[in-house]
């Protein structure tokens, strides 16, 4: 049984795992101002970073659950993860081999 690659349907699996997933992969990249504050805090604390970085950690915190609570920020990486999972229905290759350079010569 061949699986149509227009199928809107999402498994149990794609909705709690694979998209919320996309959606931290996201959230990291937009609020990467708060990220590299939270992790330069850390590298420069040692030992004392949980007490020394709330408030960066509070930022970062918050920047991310902005994101994650959105439904249009939820809507966007679902419709990037259908895209992406009916690509690989119709060639049969996942995103990220597609994505690697092909060599040109032998």
């Amino acid at each position: 049984m061949a699986l149509d690659p227009a199928d809107q349907h999402l498994r149990h699996v794609e909705k709690d795992i694979l998209i919320p997933k996309i959606m931290r992969e996201k959230a990291k990249e937009r609020c990467s101002e708060q990220v590299q504050d939270f992790t330069k805090c850390c590298k420069n604390s040692g030992v004392l970073m949980v007490v020394k970085c709330q408030k960066e950690n509070a930022a970062l915190k918050e920047c991310l659950t902005a994101y994650y609570n959105d439904p249009a920020f939820y809507e966007e990486c679902k419709m990037e993860y259908l895209k992406e999972r009916e690509e690989f229905r119709k060639t049969g290759i996942p995103t990220k081999k597609r994505l690697q350079r092909v060599p040109t010569s032998m």
